[in-house]
């Protein structure tokens, strides 16, 4: 398989004051087209910056950044956008859902800037829904929704331009442990249909959905395995 993702050298520094952090110092990962991948450590890892970097959220102090096949770590602010709306599907642990509109509004969002007709954001917005199970609830506003449905929401928008990488930023921060199961059992399925999937998570038993885990500590990667337990279903709690 092709690398979807390419980073080399990764540095990112940032001035806070008169005090220099080093979030991310010497970072350099592969990542092919269909894999599942968990970015994980604690607060001040990096992982959020390299989220944010691969994202094309930020760009690196040093290194570069390859995506499908774009060196996109010199891109100026409005090819980067360009990038992020064609090749990124995001999701985020709140959401992110315009409370005013409709669910099927909401996932046609991304297509209005991609320069889609209305008939033809409309026809794919609720594709997007069916696939996440929600095509019966594409008239209702998030406040008529579930926590869960409206991440169901979040994913198909994530979806809908049939990006290069989905990338997930906690996405069960907010909701209970029987509906982040039934969320990551939806990341699942999503990638059996071959999505490439990069999740940001600091808990272990959701990282161990994916099926390899870069840990990150201190701006490096402390490892990079395999993951060889995939979980599926709910997980199996030890009493």
């Amino acid at each position: 398989m092709p690398n979807i993702i390419k980073t080399t050298n990764i540095k990112k520094v940032y001035k806070m004051g008169n005090n220099i952090v080093n979030a991310l110092q010497d970072v350099s990962i592969s990542i092919e087209k269909g894999e599942y991948v968990a970015f994980m450590g604690p607060s001040g890892s990096g992982k959020s910056t390299l989220m944010n970097i691969v994202g094309c959220l930020d760009t690196p102090t040093a290194g570069e950044y390859s995506l499908n096949n774009q060196l996109v770590s010199d891109m100026t602010e409005n090819e980067l956008a360009m990038v992020r709306n064609k090749e990124i599907g995001f999701v985020f642990q709140t959401f992110n859902l315009l409370p005013r509109a409709s669910a099927l509004e909401n996932v046609a969002l991304p297509l209005i800037y991609a320069g889609y007709s209305k008939s033809e954001r409309d026809e794919m917005a609720l594709a997007a829904l069916e696939s996440v199970s929600l095509g019966d609830r594409y008239h209702h506003k998030p406040n008529e929704l579930s926590g869960g449905q409206r991440q169901r929401v979040a994913i198909a928008r994530a979806l809908v331009n049939n990006p290069s990488i989905i990338l997930a930023d906690e996405p069960t921060g907010n909701l209970d442990s029987k509906t982040s199961y039934d969320i990551m059992n939806l990341f699942q399925e999503l990638h059996d249909k071959g999505n490439t999937i990069i999740m940001v998570t600091h808990e272990d038993d959701i990282a161990h959905y994916a099926h390899r885990i870069i840990r990150l500590k201190d701006g490096l990667v402390e490892w990079d395995h395999k993951n060889d337990n995939v979980t599926r279903g709910e997980p199996v709690v030890a009493h």
